[in-house]
């Protein structure tokens, strides 16, 4: 026993001090131990609640909160016979596609989110056909040679390598991955691999006149038309293009990528990466490299 109260008899005196105050302002029965009773109707103020109701809601922010307005607004696919969207698991992989359907040129530029294993084995001269680079503590796919084991496997600029036999490829240096590739024995390499990660593809419509409404320099994107399919489906300046319908165009002349530009369908789907990641992505490698050497096949479906 002490002769003085303790810290903790303290704070409860002073909580029940409180609530003792609180209950000769309010009337409200003094909190006491047992089961939990709810505050009786007569002491609540009248119109008073923690949450809105629904009709307050409407009139306060001009909402109609209704089950059936609820319902409509919830619908994926519009009662017009002008349709704009399908259901997710309708098409190719389960996208939405507003606009295209199932257009070959989004297969071939799908980027998938999950991973993939790729095995390899090397050509006659002890090569797979890739050159890698770091960035951000991860491996990234610079250069696919065109017809290479790493190009027939269906590895593309860009794709994030995050396994080479197992080994996790986090915080590799750029050498390091290299080296892991030339010690790999011959005969099977297995890589681990994420889709791109740092590009997404826009699919666009060509107008009367053939054009889908932006401009590019060194295959950098420049401009856009305003009111242009390119500006209404999300297209961004400062991006350069990797792909056309799934064709690779790094490294082509501006003249080539007008060519691909001009004898693709009308709907088309064009892959773009920021300019401050394909600049550093492509940093040092002469264009004639990357004209002559990259695969610029166009992808089977």
């Amino acid at each position: 026993m002490s002769l003085y109260p303790s810290l903790e008899d303290l704070k409860v005196d002073k909580v029940i001090k409180a609530q003792s105050q609180f209950v000769q302002q309010t009337n409200i029965p003094a909190l006491t131990e047992g089961p939990y009773q709810p505050m009786p109707a007569s002491l609540a103020t009248p119109g008073a609640s923690l949450y809105p109701n629904l009709q307050e809601l409407g009139e306060y922010m001009g909402l109609n909160l209704n089950s059936d307005e609820v319902q409509k607004n919830l619908a994926l696919v519009p009662m017009a016979d002008n349709q704009v969207a399908v259901p997710a698991g309708a098409g190719v992989m389960g996208m939405v596609r507003p606009v295209t359907g199932t257009d070959v040129g989004v297969r071939r530029a799908e980027i998938r989110q999950g991973l993939r294993e790729i095995i390899l084995c090397k050509d006659q001269d002890g090569k797979v056909g890739l050159r890698l680079r770091e960035i951000d503590n991860g491996i990234f796919i610079q250069l696919v040679q065109a017809n290479s084991p790493a190009a027939l496997a269906g590895l593309r600029f860009g794709d994030q390598v995050l396994q080479i036999n197992g080994q996790n490829c986090a915080a590799w240096s750029t050498d390091k991955a290299h080296k892991a590739l030339k010690t790999a024995a011959e005969q099977r390499i297995e890589l681990i691999v994420r889709d791109r990660p740092f590009q997404r593809t826009i699919t666009m419509h060509k107008d009367s006149s053939g054009h889908v409404g932006f401009i590019y320099k060194s295959g950098k994107i420049t401009s856009l038309v305003k009111d242009g399919s390119a500006a209404r489906n999300g297209m961004l300046t400062d991006h350069y293009i990797c792909e056309i319908n799934g064709q690779n165009v790094i490294g082509l002349k501006d003249t080539q990528i007008k060519d691909i530009l001009t004898t693709s369908p009308t709907t088309m789907t064009i892959t773009i990466m920021p300019k401050f990641i394909y600049e550093h992505m492509l940093k040092k490698m002469s264009g004639g490299l990357l004209r002559s050497a990259m695969d610029h096949s166009v992808p089977e479906v």
